[in-house]
């Protein structure tokens, strides 16, 4: 295979090796092309220095890769001022041009950037020195706090058996450790577990107009909203008489019920009946009342709503075919109430009307914004991290620090 070797003075050498060449044997055929003895060259791939015994195919060395090769006067063993690849004691590169050209020129390296650190690639690629200095100095305060904690929970071990606090913290270390572990392990066998889960939304017809119905068999009651009744023609048909108060997270004016209005599934015409709301955070909600009416079936395997016992089936809408606003869970999650809410009603008592329950909680949501939340973000700010990279990892995992923070230093 070839390789590319470049010096510190710029030089390059293209050598024809074997995967299994020792070390020793490329610095000796880089000794006939540059005249740099064995003794003073010192090769590096992918930032590590290559040691005489190893080889190049147990180093993860590939047809084409590029390899540096620095003298002893410039090898990242000397001292700082003239180590232009090194780092300063707090993380930042000696020599940020050189640094920044040096990962540049390393293509497997890039990749795996881009891959485990984005941030850190775009800065590398990018032209703005300070920021590349900025996050050097980030990760290298991230490393710092890592190997402390682990110090920390190595300093338990050899804690006094009988010190109460010390085995507090143990217990504690253990517990959190199997957090991490199956917070991992969900990662790897579970991910979609962590991502926003989509809605069930199909196409019906109410009395004519095209409307997208959200199915929810946690909502006992079939909700139309004032808007959309009035757009559909319905609102003549309002039965005051039904007027309450939705009770749950929060609280909605029931307006009063349709009784009866033609809704259009496929090809087929169903009669459905209808609780108002006074809120336009849910336009159309074919509840429980309805899914038993009609004898629905909601099939998640094919993705389908079947009506009629089969008769009629209808996909589910994927997630570019949602209104966006329908998918805007933070403003829906201040004004709806939960799934299961009780209704005050004028003529009926009281029922079941829940308005949304998937508006509720979930990674998506707005997870304790309050002191509680702020002290979270206060004290993983502490840690090193950007307060705007905080509040997106305590976001993403519903308000768990332990979990943010792990994300964080991964």
């Amino acid at each position: 295979m070839k390789i590319t070797v470049m010096t510190s003075g710029e030089q390059i050498i293209t050598l024809d090796v074997d995967p299994d060449e020792a070390i020793e044997n490329v610095k000796a055929l880089l000794e006939v092309e540059s005249g740099v003895t064995l003794q003073q060259q010192q090769l590096l791939y992918n930032g590590k220095e290559m040691r005489n015994h190893e080889k190049l195919s147990a180093l993860g060395v590939s047809d084409g890769d590029l390899i540096m090769m620095l003298s002893n006067a410039n090898s990242l063993s000397s001292s700082p001022s003239s180590n232009d690849l090194g780092l300063n004691p707090e993380g930042s590169a000696v020599n940020p041009t050189a640094f920044q050209q040096h990962i540049q020129r390393d293509s497997n390296l890039m990749a795996q950037l881009y891959q485990s650190d984005p941030e850190l690639a775009h800065a590398i690629s990018g032209n703005d020195l300070n920021k590349l200095q900025d996050i050097l100095r980030q990760r290298h305060r991230q490393r710092a706090e890592l190997r402390q904690r682990e110090q920390e929970e190595l300093a338990l071990h050899y804690a006094d058996p009988f010190d109460i606090e010390a085995q507090k913290k143990i217990e504690a270390a253990i517990r959190q450790k199997g957090v991490d572990e199956n917070w991992a392990t969900a990662l790897e066998y579970n991910p979609e577990a962590f991502a926003r889960v989509v809605m069930l939304y199909v196409d019906m017809e109410v009395n004519g107009v095209p409307l997208k119905a959200f199915v929810d068999s946690g909502a006992q009651s079939t909700i139309i909203s004032k808007s959309c009744a009035e757009r559909c023609g319905l609102l003549r048909l309002l039965d005051e008489r039904y007027k309450g108060i939705a009770h749950g997270v929060g609280q909605t004016e029931i307006l009063g019920r349709i009784h009866v209005a033609p809704i259009k599934i496929g090809n087929v015409f169903y009669p459905c009946s209808f609780t108002v709301l006074d809120s336009d955070n849910m336009e159309f909600l074919f509840g429980l009342d309805m899914l038993r009416k009609h004898q629905c079936i909601i099939d998640l395997k094919e993705s389908v709503l079947r009506v009629g016992g089969g008769e009629v089936s209808v996909p589910f809408l994927s997630e570019k075919d949602i209104p966006s606003r329908f998918l805007d869970e933070e403003r829906y999650s201040k004004q709806a109430s939960g799934s299961g809410a009780q209704v005050s009603s004028g003529s009926k008592g009281s029922i079941d009307v829940p308005t949304g329950s998937h508006f509720s909680g979930g990674a998506g949501g707005n997870p304790g914004q309050g002191s509680d939340f702020d002290a979270k973000v206060a004290r993983l700010v502490e840690l090193g991290f950007e307060r705007n990279d905080v509040i997106q990892a305590l976001k993403l995992f519903n308000g768990n620090e332990d979990q943010a923070a792990g994300f964080l230093f991964g």
